[in-house]
């Protein structure tokens, strides 16, 4: 659209160039301004040169002839170009008169010599010009010398008005491009919404996908452990443990048919929270698990997220070198606070900002010191985020780490 706005300009420009430069050419012969002939501009040049008329009075003749021929030379330029509608703003200009034989210059800048009541603003340069006043007048004979001035001329025009011809001349494909530019920009955002969109569903897939395999594995090791010892000596009390383990594949089994899913989510109820200690703890027999229980009621928290939140926090602990983790459960009213507390190697400060971001792990030394994926802390971030609670930890090298997290919900 831009070139094809520079070439029609440029056409136009073209057009007016010849005629226009005829009449500016032949000024003086067309009765288009008032007439100054060459023995009275010589006459005007010695003068100034002999230094018998100041600059001011030199100068005052061209603003002069510049003012009176104005409206004459305006209605010509306008006259010419009425029909095709143009603006057209001409200014004629002498930029030198030099005294040949000394070559000296009486100009120190341009003056106007014709120009239209139109100013120009971005001048095109139509014509240059230079020529010599005659030695042969009657005011060389009388002054006896050789008296002959070169002057250098320029002629400076505008089409003042060329955007807007130009817009009407090509105002359909101008349309017609913004059309097509149009429907490619609604083209592309439908494209990009349509890539963001499938782009959200893979990553909801990922992620359901990546939490389901963190969870499995929780179940799977209790169970290969209750089944090691069921093989040496059957113990009733191991019976519950395997079927709470096989309940719980179950339901993260549902996580990847929510369809066929017809109940809520079951809530917590008391007793829940001493069974994922229990399960804990037949899990990993070597470390002591703490239980102090302050809540006597059922509370409106998804029972599989809430085992998700104490398992993967609690494994953590483990993994980080704890031999004792304390969970502390309190009843606030308005929401309840979690509090998992552990002996392990704790954490340096700056990691703490970066540990519940996905698949990030701890490293010393770039060296991965404990198996996992680094997805534990994520997921346990993600379900605070939706019950809109909050989760703080405390930790130091040596000293182990503190989980604190307060869940809100509705009295």
């Amino acid at each position: 659209m831009y070139k094809t706005y520079q070439v029609t300009a440029r056409e136009i420009y073209r057009t007016i160039q010849s005629p226009l430069r005829d009449y500016t050419d032949e000024l003086e012969d067309n009765g288009g301004a008032n007439k100054i002939d060459d023995d009275s501009l010589q006459y005007l040049f010695i003068r100034y040169n002999n230094k018998e008329i100041n600059k001011k009075d030199f100068l005052r003749f061209f603003e002069e002839n510049r003012k009176q021929t104005m409206e004459v030379f305006s209605n010509h330029v306008d006259n010419m170009f009425k029909k095709e509608g143009y603006r057209v703003a001409v200014k004629i200009e002498y930029l030198s008169i030099s005294f040949v034989p000394e070559n000296i210059n009486l100009l120190d800048k341009p003056i106007v010599l014709y120009e239209t009541r139109n100013k120009i603003i971005s001048p095109e340069i139509l014509s240059r010009g230079k020529w010599e006043t005659s030695s042969a007048s009657k005011i060389t004979h009388k002054s006896g010398k050789d008296d002959v001035f070169l002057v250098k001329s320029k002629t400076s025009f505008e089409i003042l008005n060329i955007k807007s011809i130009v817009f009407k001349e090509q105002a359909l494909l101008f349309l017609s491009c913004i059309a097509i530019l149009s429907c490619v920009l609604m083209l592309y955002i439908f494209t990009i919404k349509n890539l963001a969109a499938q782009q959200k569903q893979v990553e909801i897939l990922h992620t359901v996908v990546d939490n389901i395999s963190h969870e499995f594995k929780t179940p799977i090791a209790t169970l290969k452990i209750a089944a090691k010892t069921l093989k040496k000596d059957l113990n009733a009390e191991n019976l519950p443990i395997i079927d709470r383990q096989i309940n719980r594949l179950e339901n993260l089994m549902h996580q990847l048919h929510t369809d066929d899913t017809k109940n809520g989510p079951a809530e917590i109820t008391p007793e829940d929270w001493k069974l994922f200690v229990q399960d804990l703890a037949f899990t990993y027999q070597e470390i002591e698990f703490v239980l102090e229980n302050q809540i006597s009621r059922q509370l409106p928290f998804d029972k599989n997220l809430m085992e998700t939140v104490i398992k993967n926090l609690c494994e953590n602990s483990v993994k980080y070198g704890s031999s004792s983790v304390k969970l502390t459960l309190a009843d606030l009213k308005k929401g309840i606070e979690i509090k998992i507390s552990d002996n392990g190697w704790g954490m340096e400060k700056k990691e703490l900002k970066n540990i519940f971001e996905k698949f990030y792990r701890i490293q010393s030394d770039n060296i991965h010191n404990t198996k996992g994926l680094g997805l534990g802390l994520y997921f346990v971030q993600k379900i605070i985020k939706k019950y809109q609670g909050r989760i703080n930890v405390a930790s130091k090298r040596g000293e182990g780490t503190t989980f604190t997290i307060y869940l809100p919900y509705e009295n």
